[in-house]
Parts: structure tokens; sequence; C-alpha cells
């Protein structure tokens, strides 16, 4: 079994949302269908990037580190092709 970490982005405003999971499809349409109040406003949403672990607390470990400034830094630097693309 696998543990996702997922980052969404909001077709609304752009907005990035750091999570996980164990069911990556289930939970993305929680956050489409507005069941999660951090993200109620911004659906849409749309999986942009996602890392399985095999372990839960990895996993959440994981999903702390990225929610920091340093993990967002180390994300904008992973995901910047496709955020430049975005804009363009």
């Amino acid at each position: 079994m696998f543990y996702y970490v997922y980052i969404i982005q909001s077709a609304k405003n752009d907005e990035l949302y750091v999570g996980s999971t164990i069911n990556l499809v289930q939970r993305l349409k929680e956050h489409n269908q507005g069941l999660n109040f951090s993200t109620k406003s911004g659906k849409p949403w749309k999986l942009i990037y996602c890392e399985a672990c095999l372990n839960l607390n990895v996993a959440k470990r994981r999903e702390k580190y990225l929610k920091t400034s340093q993990g967002r830094r180390l994300l904008k630097r992973r995901l910047k092709e496709y955020l430049y693309l975005r804009k363009i």
C-alpha cells in the first residue's frame, strides 16, 4: 500500500495546496466537491504533483516539510517549468 503526498492547484486562483492521502483519486474528488474546508473556495482543483511513500510516517513528515518555507522553495524549483508555462 502506498501513501501519497500531493500538490493540487486551483483553477480559480492558481493557489497550491499540499496534502497526503491513501486514496489519491478519492481525495481529489473530495477537494473538488468542496468537502475540505481549506480548499472549498478554490475549486476546481487539478493534481499537478505527487510522491508515493511506503510508510505513513514518512508521508506525513514529507507533507509537513513541503508546507514549510524551505519546502515551498523546493516545490517552486521542482515545478518551475510547469508554473512558468502556466503564465504564458
